[in-house]
This record gives structure tokens, C-alpha cells and sequence, in this order.
């Protein structure tokens, strides 16, 4: 065996242990992550249940002085104002709880976007090995794209329209949907191709009535 092609498997074993050395520590972060999550879950759903705990309580205490009342054994001022300490006590508590809460909520969003923009990196990775690539395009106020239909998008083999983001909706990318000003258009596909689309939706004076001079229909 050439000393050659020992150089080279040593190499190609080399760089098989790194990608699986660097997969399990994807996963194990992944995991972790994932674990934070389950944990702050539960941090909240024992928030809630405290929330609920001194809501309970309360109630229990003004039923109890209206049915004092009601049957004509009316408390004296100091059961009101024990009665009105008990409810400034529990606004208090359950606003402390809330913040908690708040709290607890952020760093779950948080965990979240992590493990998204890891699977993100991790995805545009594997695209780029490929000479791919993902976009995201907002169509810019005056595009010529604006009141065209997706079906009228020059397509190649290599292109995939995945979503189209219109404010608050995600919208399926169906053949009849009309594109509006700042509609955002997500696209998977070939580098040069994604190009050449990207200048499709941004251009102010591309030919819409011959997109396919500008990039090949499949």
C-alpha cells in the first residue's frame, strides 16, 4: 500500500471522526436543550397552579363575608379590613406570579430560537455542500412582482418556493396566491438560480410579461 493512499485514508477517517464527534455534540446540545424546556414547562404550570391556589383563597374569604351578610351576622370593620388586606395581598402575589411567568416564557422563547437557529445553520450547511442555498425575499414597494401569481414565477429544477410570510400569516405557496407588497418569500434552491429569482421579486423593471428571459421555466 503507497504511503499516498495511506495519507489519504487517514484523512478521510480523520475528517469521519470530526463530523461524528461534531453530530453527537449537535444532539447532546439538542437534548439539553430540549430537557431546559420540559424544565421551565413545568416551572410554569407550578406558577399557574399557585396563581390559581391564591385566586381560590380569596374567593372563598369574600364568599364567606357575604354569606356573613347575607344572613344578617354582618362582620365588624375590622373582618373588612382583614378582608381588604386579604385582597391587596392576593393582587400582589398574583402579579409577582405573572412576572414569574413572563419570565419563565422568555427563556423557553428563547431555548426555542436556539435550537431553530442551529437546525438553520445546520441546514444551510448541508446547501451549501450542494452549492445551494436558502433566501428570504421581501418583495420592496414598487417591485414588479407585486399582483403577480406565484404561477407566474419563472421556475427552475433546482427552485422551491417553501413559504410566503404576509404579516402574520404563513400562507402555503398555492398557485393562485397573489404577491403584495412586503410579503416575504422564503426559497430553497440552486445559488445561481436563487440569484436570479431574488432579482425577480426585487427588480422594479424586469419583462413580466417574458419572465423566462430572466431565468429558464423548467
Amino acid at each position: 500500500m503507497s504511503l499516498e493512499l495511506v495519507g489519504r485514508l487517514q484523512k478521510e477517517i480523520s475528517i469521519t471522526s470530526h463530523a461524528l464527534y461534531e453530530t453527537v455534540l449537535a444532539l447532546a446540545e439538542r437534548v439539553n436543550r430540549k430537557v431546559q424546556i420540559m424544565r421551565l414547562h413545568w416551572q410554569a404550570t407550578t406558577q399557574m397552579t399557585r396563581i390559581d391556589e391564591v385566586t381560590n383563597t380569596l374567593g372563598q374569604q369574600i364568599a364567606g363575608s357575604v354569606l356573613q351578610r347575607s344572613t344578617g351576622r354582618a362582620g365588624n370593620d375590622h373582618d373588612l379590613t382583614g378582608l381588604d388586606t386579604a385582597v391587596t395581598w392576593a393582587h400582589q402575589r398574583v402579579q409577582e406570579l405573572k412576572r414569574s411567568l413572563i419570565g419563565i416564557d422568555t427563556e423557553i422563547r428563547q431555548l426555542k430560537l436556539e435550537m431553530i437557529h442551529a437546525d438553520l445553520l445546520r441546514l444551510q450547511q448541508d446547501l451549501s455542500v450542494r452549492s445551494a442555498g436558502i433566501e428570504r425575499v421581501s418583495i420592496p414597494r414598487g417591485a414588479a412582482a407585486i399582483g403577480q401569481r406565484l404561477s407566474d414565477v419563472p421556475r427552475s429544477s433546482s427552485i422551491h418556493i417553501a413559504v410566503v410570510i404576509r404579516g402574520p400569516f404563513i400562507l402555503p405557496p398555492s398557485e393562485d396566491l397573489i404577491f403584495r407588497i412586503d410579503d416575504i418569500v422564503v426559497l430553497i434552491g440552486g445559488q445561481p438560480e436563487l440569484d436570479r429569482l431574488t432579482h425577480w421579486f426585487t427588480s422594479h423593471h424586469h419583462n413580466t410579461k417574458n419572465p423566462s428571459s430572466n431565468v429558464p421555466r423548467q
